[in-house]
C-alpha cells in the first residue's frame, strides 16, 4: 500500500493534464479540437494550433476555450505539446512524425500517406520502439491482418467506394482528363497499388497507406476505387489471404459533415487512439 501521501501524489501523476498541439486546422482537426473541448477538457488542454492557411487557425483558436495560440511553425506546435495531433497533408506529416519522434513526443498522424516518404519511420512504427501512432481511420480489420502478418500473408485487397463529390480534385483525374461530373454509373476509377493510389488520392486514400503499413507495403497492397452518383457513403471493402486463411471486412461510412473526402469514422478513430494513449 502507497502511504496517505504518496497516493495522492500518485493520483495527481496520473490526472495530469496533457498539453495538445493541433497542425491542421480543417474539418478533421477542428472536430477533434471541439471533442477534446467539450468532453476531455479535465484530462486535455489544447496549447497550440497551427495552419498553412493561418485564418483557418485564427477561427479554431478563437472558439477553443481556454484559447490557445497561433503557432507559426511545426517546430513551435511540437516544442509547447506533449501530444502532437497531425491533420493537415501527407506533404507535411512525415515531417511532424520525424521531428516529434526525435523527442520521444507522442504524434498521433492522419495524414500516413507522407510516411512512406520516410521509410525509416515505417520500419520504427512496426518495431514497436517510436513515439508515432496511427489510427485506424475508414476501416475495421487492421487488428486481424497485424495477426495474421505473424504468419504469411499472399496478399491485401483494398476496394473502396465513394461519392463523386469525394473524389472530385483529386489529381488522378486531372493527369486522366476524367470528368467527375458526367460519370452516370459505377465506373473503376483506379486500379493499381497503394503506394501509386496516394500519390493520385493524397486527400482519398491514406486508409490503403495504414493498410500497407500494417500489412505487406505499398507495393504489395492492391487498391480499387469505384465511384458512382448514387453513392451516398465512403464504403471500403479488405480482403486479406494467408496462411491465416481468409478475412473479409466491409465498412460503410457516413462523409464527414464539413469535408466529403473525409469518412466521419477516420475522425472518431483519431479521437478513440487519443484515449488510448491519455
Amino acid at each position: 500500500m502507497f502511504p496517505e501521501k504518496n497516493q495522492a501524489q500518485a493520483w495527481q501523476v496520473t490526472r495530469m493534464v496533457k498539453k495538445i498541439g493541433i497542425i491542421g486546422c480543417g474539418a478533421m482537426g477542428s472536430e477533434i479540437a471541439d471533442y477534446i473541448s467539450r468532453n476531455l477538457g479535465d484530462r486535455l488542454k489544447i496549447i497550440a494550433v497551427a495552419d498553412i492557411d493561418s485564418g483557418k487557425a485564427e477561427a479554431l483558436s478563437s472558439r477553443i476555450k481556454p484559447k490557445p495560440s497561433v503557432a507559426s511553425s511545426i517546430e513551435e506546435v511540437i516544442n509547447k505539446s506533449d501530444i502532437i495531433i497531425e491533420a493537415a497533408s501527407g506533404d507535411i506529416s512525415g515531417e511532424v512524425a520525424e521531428k516529434a519522434d526525435a523527442l520521444k513526443k507522442d504524434v498521433l498522424i492522419m495524414s500516413t500517406g507522407g510516411l512512406l516518404k520516410k521509410q525509416h519511420l515505417v520500419e520504427k512504427i512496426n518495431s514497436g520502439h517510436s513515439s508515432i501512432h496511427i489510427p485506424s481511420g475508414a476501416v475495421c480489420g487492421l487488428d486481424g491482418l497485424k495477426s495474421a502478418m505473424t504468419g504469411a500473408v499472399r496478399s491485401v485487397t483494398l476496394t473502396t467506394r465513394k461519392p463523386l463529390k469525394g473524389l472530385a480534385g483529386s489529381p488522378y483525374l486531372k493527369e486522366k482528363n476524367i470528368d467527375i461530373e458526367k460519370i452516370d454509373k459505377e465506373t473503376l476509377i483506379y486500379s493499381g497499388t497503394a503506394g501509386e493510389a496516394i500519390k493520385y488520392f493524397p486527400q482519398n486514400i491514406n486508409v490503403a497507406v495504414t493498410l500497407s503499413i500494417c500489412g505487406i507495403g505499398p507495393d504489395k497492397t492492391n487498391v480499387k476505387i469505384f465511384t458512382s452518383p448514387e453513392y451516398t457513403r465512403n464504403t471500403h471493402e479488405i480482403e486479406i489471404e494467408g496462411e491465416f486463411g481468409r478475412l473479409w471486412t466491409r465498412t460503410e461510412n457516413m462523409p464527414s459533415k464539413n469535408n466529403p473526402k473525409t469518412s466521419q469514422l477516420a475522425i472518431f478513430s483519431a479521437i478513440a487512439k487519443l484515449k488510448e494513449i491519455i
